[in-house]
Protein backbone atom coordinates (compact mmCIF):
# COMPACT_ATOMS: atom_id res chain seq x y z
CA UNK A 1 0.00 0.00 0.00
CA UNK A 2 1.37 3.75 -0.86
CA UNK A 3 0.30 6.87 0.41
CA UNK A 4 1.51 9.87 -0.82
CA UNK A 5 0.98 12.36 2.58
CA UNK A 6 0.90 16.09 1.20
CA UNK A 7 1.35 19.29 3.67
CA UNK A 8 0.44 22.72 2.69
CA UNK A 9 2.32 25.26 4.85
CA UNK A 10 2.41 29.07 4.92
CA UNK A 11 4.48 31.07 7.31
CA UNK A 12 4.90 27.56 9.25
CA UNK A 13 8.58 27.16 9.84
CA UNK A 14 8.59 26.82 13.76
CA UNK A 15 5.88 23.50 12.91
CA UNK A 16 6.81 21.88 9.84
CA UNK A 17 9.93 20.24 10.99
CA UNK A 18 7.22 17.97 13.66
CA UNK A 19 4.83 17.65 11.19
CA UNK A 20 7.56 16.11 8.47
CA UNK A 21 9.22 13.81 11.55
CA UNK A 22 5.46 13.30 12.31
CA UNK A 23 4.50 11.81 9.16
CA UNK A 24 7.69 10.00 8.35
CA UNK A 25 7.56 8.35 11.59
CA UNK A 26 4.37 6.94 10.53
CA UNK A 27 4.97 5.81 7.38
CA UNK A 28 8.04 4.08 8.60
CA UNK A 29 6.58 2.27 11.85
CA UNK A 30 3.37 1.21 9.59
CA UNK A 31 5.83 0.02 6.62
CA UNK A 32 3.94 2.03 4.01
CA UNK A 33 5.87 2.93 0.81
CA UNK A 34 5.19 6.57 0.47
CA UNK A 35 6.22 10.03 0.40
CA UNK A 36 5.80 13.34 1.89
CA UNK A 37 5.35 16.83 -0.27
CA UNK A 38 5.60 19.40 1.46
CA UNK A 39 3.96 22.84 -0.26
CA UNK A 40 5.02 26.10 0.83
CA UNK A 41 2.70 28.45 -0.32
CA UNK A 42 4.56 31.79 -1.02
CA UNK A 43 6.08 32.16 2.41
CA UNK A 44 7.79 34.83 3.84
CA UNK A 45 9.62 33.24 6.43
CA UNK A 46 12.36 30.20 6.47
CA UNK A 47 9.13 27.13 5.53
CA UNK A 48 10.55 25.59 2.82
CA UNK A 49 14.43 25.89 4.11
CA UNK A 50 13.34 24.34 7.55
CA UNK A 51 11.35 21.43 5.63
CA UNK A 52 14.55 20.61 3.98
CA UNK A 53 16.63 20.70 6.93
CA UNK A 54 14.22 17.73 8.55
CA UNK A 55 16.12 14.12 8.90
CA UNK A 56 14.10 11.13 7.48
CA UNK A 57 14.19 8.25 7.17
CA UNK A 58 16.19 6.90 4.15
CA UNK A 59 13.48 4.85 3.04
CA UNK A 60 10.86 7.87 3.08
CA UNK A 61 11.43 10.71 0.59
CA UNK A 62 10.21 14.03 1.44
CA UNK A 63 9.93 16.82 -1.33
CA UNK A 64 9.64 20.36 -1.40
CA UNK A 65 7.57 22.74 -3.13
CA UNK A 66 7.98 26.08 -3.01
CA UNK A 67 6.24 28.92 -5.17
CA UNK A 68 5.55 32.88 -5.34
CA UNK A 69 3.27 34.41 -4.37
CA UNK A 70 1.10 33.44 -1.94
CA UNK A 71 -1.89 31.33 -3.39
CA UNK A 72 -3.68 30.31 -1.28
CA UNK A 73 -4.40 26.59 0.56
CA UNK A 74 -6.28 25.50 -2.43
CA UNK A 75 -3.66 25.71 -4.44
CA UNK A 76 -1.00 24.75 -2.17
CA UNK A 77 -3.08 21.32 -1.63
CA UNK A 78 -3.78 21.08 -5.49
CA UNK A 79 -0.14 21.45 -6.32
CA UNK A 80 0.96 18.69 -4.13
CA UNK A 81 -1.93 15.91 -4.98
CA UNK A 82 -1.07 17.05 -8.79
CA UNK A 83 2.92 16.11 -7.33
CA UNK A 84 1.79 12.73 -5.97
CA UNK A 85 2.77 9.46 -7.24
CA UNK A 86 1.41 6.88 -4.45
CA UNK A 87 -2.05 4.66 -4.68
CA UNK A 88 -3.45 7.06 -2.10
CA UNK A 89 -3.09 10.36 -1.33
CA UNK A 90 -3.99 13.00 1.26
CA UNK A 91 -3.64 16.01 2.66
CA UNK A 92 -2.85 16.68 6.62
CA UNK A 93 -2.81 20.71 7.84
CA UNK A 94 0.33 21.94 9.27
CA UNK A 95 0.31 21.46 13.16
CA UNK A 96 -0.63 18.11 14.32
CA UNK A 97 -4.22 18.49 14.91
CA UNK A 98 -4.81 15.08 14.34
CA UNK A 99 -2.62 12.24 14.89
CA UNK A 100 -1.38 10.40 12.06
CA UNK A 101 -2.00 7.15 13.47
CA UNK A 102 -5.76 8.32 12.77
CA UNK A 103 -5.03 8.01 8.90
CA UNK A 104 -5.19 4.12 9.59
CA UNK A 105 -8.82 4.16 9.66
CA UNK A 106 -9.27 5.75 6.29
CA UNK A 107 -6.83 3.64 4.59
CA UNK A 108 -8.74 0.53 6.05
CA UNK A 109 -12.35 2.30 4.15
CA UNK A 110 -10.06 2.89 0.88
CA UNK A 111 -8.36 -0.22 0.70
CA UNK A 112 -12.11 -2.06 1.02
CA UNK A 113 -13.79 0.10 -1.25
CA UNK A 114 -16.00 1.20 1.19
CA UNK A 115 -15.53 4.56 -0.38
CA UNK A 116 -13.59 6.95 -2.65
CA UNK A 117 -12.72 9.76 -0.43
CA UNK A 118 -12.64 9.59 3.47
CA UNK A 119 -13.04 12.67 5.07
CA UNK A 120 -11.61 12.40 8.97
CA UNK A 121 -14.51 14.40 10.97
CA UNK A 122 -14.25 15.80 14.26
CA UNK A 123 -17.88 16.13 14.51
CA UNK A 124 -18.66 12.65 15.06
CA UNK A 125 -19.79 11.54 17.92
CA UNK A 126 -16.60 8.92 18.39
CA UNK A 127 -14.40 11.91 17.47
CA UNK A 128 -11.97 12.86 20.79
CA UNK A 129 -11.88 16.80 21.01
CA UNK A 130 -8.94 17.09 23.26
CA UNK A 131 -9.43 21.32 22.84
CA UNK A 132 -12.39 22.49 20.89
CA UNK A 133 -12.32 25.62 19.15
CA UNK A 134 -12.85 29.25 20.48
CA UNK A 135 -16.68 30.29 20.80
CA UNK A 136 -16.10 32.58 18.13
CA UNK A 137 -14.61 30.37 15.45
CA UNK A 138 -17.53 28.10 16.77
CA UNK A 139 -20.21 30.13 15.53
CA UNK A 140 -18.17 31.00 12.38
CA UNK A 141 -18.04 27.35 11.71
CA UNK A 142 -21.52 27.01 12.04
CA UNK A 143 -23.07 30.14 9.93
CA UNK A 144 -20.49 28.69 7.23
CA UNK A 145 -21.85 25.04 7.52
CA UNK A 146 -26.01 26.75 7.49
CA UNK A 147 -24.55 29.10 4.46
CA UNK A 148 -23.13 25.77 2.47
CA UNK A 149 -25.87 23.79 2.49
CA UNK A 150 -28.16 26.23 1.55
CA UNK A 151 -26.93 27.80 -1.46
CA UNK A 152 -24.70 25.02 -2.70
CA UNK A 153 -26.03 21.81 -1.89
CA UNK A 154 -23.80 20.15 0.68
CA UNK A 155 -25.18 17.01 2.20
CA UNK A 156 -26.07 17.31 5.75
CA UNK A 157 -24.05 13.94 6.34
CA UNK A 158 -21.15 15.65 5.48
CA UNK A 159 -20.34 16.80 9.52
CA UNK A 160 -17.38 18.66 8.85
CA UNK A 161 -16.50 19.64 5.44
CA UNK A 162 -13.42 21.69 6.36
CA UNK A 163 -11.48 19.22 8.25
CA UNK A 164 -7.54 19.44 6.79
CA UNK A 165 -7.70 15.75 7.11
CA UNK A 166 -8.72 13.98 4.24
CA UNK A 167 -7.54 10.65 2.36
CA UNK A 168 -8.67 9.96 -1.37
CA UNK A 169 -7.66 7.20 -3.98
CA UNK A 170 -5.13 8.73 -5.69
CA UNK A 171 -6.29 8.45 -9.46
CA UNK A 172 -10.10 10.03 -8.31
CA UNK A 173 -7.86 12.80 -6.25
CA UNK A 174 -5.46 13.82 -9.04
CA UNK A 175 -8.30 13.90 -11.46
CA UNK A 176 -10.37 16.14 -8.96
CA UNK A 177 -7.96 18.38 -8.37
CA UNK A 178 -6.80 18.99 -11.87
CA UNK A 179 -9.87 20.30 -12.68
CA UNK A 180 -10.36 22.15 -8.97
CA UNK A 181 -10.02 26.21 -9.92
CA UNK A 182 -10.63 27.16 -5.99
CA UNK A 183 -7.35 28.93 -4.56
CA UNK A 184 -8.67 29.83 -1.45
CA UNK A 185 -10.41 28.06 1.35
CA UNK A 186 -13.41 26.54 -0.43
CA UNK A 187 -11.25 24.44 -2.44
CA UNK A 188 -12.74 21.35 0.34
CA UNK A 189 -16.45 22.60 -1.01
CA UNK A 190 -15.19 22.44 -5.19
CA UNK A 191 -13.80 19.14 -4.77
CA UNK A 192 -17.13 17.61 -2.75
CA UNK A 193 -19.75 19.00 -5.28
CA UNK A 194 -17.09 17.63 -7.91
CA UNK A 195 -16.99 14.13 -5.94
CA UNK A 196 -20.74 13.88 -5.80
CA UNK A 197 -21.90 14.91 -9.51
CA UNK A 198 -19.62 12.54 -10.46
CA UNK A 199 -21.18 9.76 -8.32
CA UNK A 200 -17.79 9.27 -6.18
CA UNK A 201 -18.33 7.57 -2.69
CA UNK A 202 -17.55 9.76 0.44
CA UNK A 203 -17.50 8.65 3.91
CA UNK A 204 -16.02 9.94 7.03
CA UNK A 205 -14.35 8.51 10.12
CA UNK A 206 -13.74 9.72 13.99
CA UNK A 207 -10.46 11.77 14.87
CA UNK A 208 -8.90 12.69 17.35
CA UNK A 209 -8.22 16.68 17.36
CA UNK A 210 -6.98 19.29 19.05
CA UNK A 211 -7.33 23.20 18.39
CA UNK A 212 -4.72 24.82 16.97
CA UNK A 213 -4.46 27.77 18.37
CA UNK A 214 -2.15 29.66 15.65
CA UNK A 215 -4.58 29.13 12.70
CA UNK A 216 -4.74 31.04 9.27
CA UNK A 217 -7.84 31.73 9.58
CA UNK A 218 -9.19 34.54 11.01
CA UNK A 219 -12.45 35.33 11.87
CA UNK A 220 -12.57 39.04 10.95
CA UNK A 221 -10.25 38.73 8.12
CA UNK A 222 -11.41 35.53 6.09
CA UNK A 223 -15.24 35.56 5.93
CA UNK A 224 -15.39 38.12 2.65
CA UNK A 225 -12.88 36.74 0.80
CA UNK A 226 -14.78 33.28 1.78
CA UNK A 227 -18.14 34.74 0.37
CA UNK A 228 -16.75 35.41 -2.47
CA UNK A 229 -15.24 32.22 -2.82
CA UNK A 230 -18.65 31.08 -2.53
CA UNK A 231 -20.51 33.29 -5.15
CA UNK A 232 -17.67 32.69 -7.97
CA UNK A 233 -17.95 29.01 -7.22
CA UNK A 234 -21.98 28.54 -6.90
CA UNK A 235 -21.42 30.57 -10.54
CA UNK A 236 -18.74 27.81 -12.41
CA UNK A 237 -20.46 24.47 -10.46
CA UNK A 238 -23.95 25.53 -12.31
CA UNK A 239 -21.96 25.33 -15.73
CA UNK A 240 -19.36 22.75 -14.96
CA UNK A 241 -19.78 19.86 -17.52
CA UNK A 242 -19.88 16.33 -15.56
CA UNK A 243 -16.44 14.55 -16.00
CA UNK A 244 -16.27 10.71 -14.81
CA UNK A 245 -12.56 10.21 -12.87
CA UNK A 246 -11.07 7.02 -13.40
CA UNK A 247 -11.45 5.02 -9.62
CA UNK A 248 -9.78 1.73 -9.58
CA UNK A 249 -12.54 -0.91 -7.93
CA UNK A 250 -10.04 -2.84 -7.43
CA UNK A 251 -8.05 -1.18 -4.64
Amino acid sequence: MGLSIVIPAFEESAKIARDIEAAAEFLHANALVGEIIVVDDGSEDQTAEAARGVEVPHDVPCHVIRYEPHRGKGYGVRTGIKASKERYVMFADCGLCIPYGDVLQGLDMLENNACDIAHGSRRMIESDILQDQPWHRRLFSKMFKATVRMLLGVPRRLTDTQCGFKIYKGDVARCLYSDCSTDGFMFDIEIILRAIREGLRIEEFPVEWACDPDSRLSVTRTPWPVLAELRALHRAMKNAPARSPRSDKSQ
